[in-house]
């Protein structure tokens, strides 16, 4: 985006965009105009609205407009369209059972992972150890990526696409003190139970199988681990979530 387009970021003072300032951008071969309108300004958006601006998206402190100088239709790629939900199966290898918990104000209450949205900036291992610490009391590790859910038009995310991942934890400790404000019950419960009941989710209970895969044929068979690896472009670290190959003999 940065490579055709220029940010540019006025304060508002007038409920007026000047013409001849698109029409210089326009001369100077600037492909698009960016507009971010505080939100004690947001009457200005109105007037830039009649200059062509459309909204792109908005923050809790701003909106940002957006115009298209280019020909042809707008190339300006789109706001993020995803949720990213994170939930931790709290795995006692020991004792074969897992954590779970049943949400408070449901239709039907379930068994179900704990877990919940993940922060911006936030990677997924981290917001299923929060999640589950901050619903259950229950401190965990993160060991891997078990499975990947994707589905489209979320009503719990304004009718946008939604990404569910489950990660395999391991406990730290193991006294339950789950939140009432969140949960109705909290449990550790048997994972060959899990898998069976009726109690429970479709994606939870083959969730509960891939567990049990694992307990019975190890977790290397199953799991999806991270390795934190330099981005080529900025010069930051990304995580990357993958099966590894066995080692060289």
């Amino acid at each position: 985006m940065e490579a055709f387009t220029q940010k540019t970021k006025l304060k508002m003072t007038k409920v007026f965009l000047p013409l001849y300032s698109l029409a210089q951008w326009k001369a100077e071969g600037k492909m698009a105009v960016w507009l971010q309108v505080p939100i004690s300004l947001s009457r200005c958006a109105a007037a830039a609205a009649t200059h062509g601006f459309t909204f792109h998206h908005a923050k809790s402190d701003h909106s940002m407009l957006a115009l298209w100088l280019g020909e042809g239709e707008s190339r300006l790629p789109g706001f993020a369209t995803h949720q990213v939900g994170v939930a931790g199966a709290v795995l006692d290898e020991s004792t074969g059972k897992v954590l779970v918990v049943q949400d408070k104000n449901k239709t039907k209450n379930t068994w179900k992972f704990p877990g919940g949205l993940s922060d911006p900036g936030e990677n997924i291992g981290s917001t299923a150890v929060r999640e589950v610490f901050e619903e259950t009391g229950v401190r965990s590790k993160f060991r891997s990526l078990l499975s990947i859910r994707q589905q489209h038009r979320h009503p719990g995310a304004f009718d946008m696409s939604d990404m569910y991942l489950i990660c395999r934890l391991s406990p730290l400790t193991y006294d339950i003190n789950f939140c009432p404000h969140e949960c109705l019950r909290c449990e550790w419960l048997s994972v060959s139970e899990l898998a069976e009941t009726s109690s429970t989710t479709p994606i939870t209970a083959r969730v509960a199988r891939l567990l049990l895969h694992g307990l019975e044929h190890g977790f290397d068979k199953i799991d999806l681990t991270m390795e934190e690896l330099p981005a080529v472009y900025s010069g930051m670290l990304y995580q990357l979530y993958h099966r590894q190959l066995p080692a060289k003999s």
